[in-house]
């Protein structure tokens, strides 16, 4: 597939002036936990067939769909084409991928040593060679570019070598924004006054892939002063990763959060996640049967947990009075995704 294809079923192509929202999907990163917004996805997606009938598919009701590592091959699965022109994969499809491939994407290593042969190895090169993923990958999508995705993707990378982010993306607005940043740093008259944005048009929807419950805190001030190199990467954990990796999920969240709140338009965001995982439903790699059909079981239960929202005083996560559980909401955004699509194209028809 190397030709730009025709997309015709989705959001993407009627653009929000022709409709009422703006629509975004993200999914973070999170290796093997990706299982958990596979689930929660399945349960929107088959609210949407309800809506809009069984070939209802998830790229065909977001605008832009993003995601970050695990994250980022989730949207991959939502959003390429088959020879059909429509998505390779269902939302149902998710969870079974991982399922059946990441325990050889991550193989556990068995025996009275393993966890001194892993650490042994780690030291010395990766701890997965990547191969498996990479040939999957390749299987799967081939020669699709980004420019044939059914609808918009972003998926944020980073460049090693420049020491820099680098955002792969379909979506020609990151483009027109990168240029339009670069003029109001000009002073450039034109662009003049910047009108604020209206967030209430907007409808995101972001999901997490859980993260650790820990009680008592694993580090403290006194800890880490100690800490050489090694006790930076292989403290209980790895502090160093998981302190990028949690700050950046954090902030994201937060950010979100208090700029939706401070718009009063909390009703156009929601952010599933479960905060409460342990042991081996912590990591992002024990890839046993056993761990993975413990972490469907995370998803089922977070969608009847209780629509939550971080506390921008105290930075706690807390159920939204009369919010409903995230079963609710997603039913809720699932209508009103329908409704806008329906929205465009009535508009489109008669112009």
């Amino acid at each position: 597939m190397t030709s730009e294809r025709p997309k015709t079923n989705h959001v993407g192509t009627r653009p929000p002036n022709t409709g009422k929202r703006i629509t975004v999907l993200s999914i973070d990163g999170g290796g093997i936990r990706g299982v958990i917004p596979g689930v929660i996805l399945e349960y929107l997606e088959s609210q949407l067939q309800e809506l809009d009938g069984e070939e209802a598919r998830l790229a065909d009701y977001f605008d832009v769909i993003a995601g970050t590592s695990t994250g980022g091959l989730v949207t991959a699965m939502l959003t390429a084409p088959d020879k059909n022109d429509r998505p390779l994969y269902a939302a149902k499809d998710i969870v079974p991928f991982y399922l059946e491939n990441t325990p050889k994407i991550f193989p556990q290593r068995r025996g009275p040593f393993a966890w001194i042969i892993g650490l042994f190895k780690a030291l010395l090169g990766p701890k997965y060679n990547g191969k498996y993923l990479q040939n999957l990958v390749k299987s799967l999508l081939g020669t699709t570019k980004l420019n044939q995705t059914l609808t918009n993707v972003v998926i944020p990378t980073f460049d090693i070598q420049k020491m820099q982010p680098v955002i792969f993306s379909s979506f020609q607005t990151l483009v027109a924004m990168g240029e339009v940043t670069r003029q109001v740093m000009k002073k450039d008259p034109k662009f003049f006054p910047i009108e604020p944005l209206d967030y209430g048009r907007y409808l995101v929807i972001s999901l997490g892939t859980g993260k650790e419950k820990i009680i008592p805190p694993r580090f403290n001030a006194k800890m880490a002063a100690k800490w050489g190199v090694l006790g930076w990467l292989a403290s209980k954990g790895a502090p160093l990763i998981e302190a990028f990796t949690e700050a950046s999920a954090d902030l994201v969240g937060f950010h979100n959060n208090v700029v939706f709140e401070a718009l009063h338009s909390l009703n156009c965001y929601i952010r599933i996640q479960d905060d409460t995982l342990t042991g081996d439903l912590a990591s992002v790699d024990v890839a046993t049967m056993k761990n993975l059909d413990e972490l469907v079981k995370v998803g089922e239960r977070l969608l009847d947990s209780l629509v939550s929202r971080v506390n921008s005083d105290t930075g706690d996560v807390e159920p939204v009075p009369n919010g409903g559980s995230n079963r609710e909401a997603l039913k809720r955004f699932a209508k009103e995704l329908s409704d806008e699509r329906k929205l465009r194209e009535s508009n489109c028809k008669s112009a």
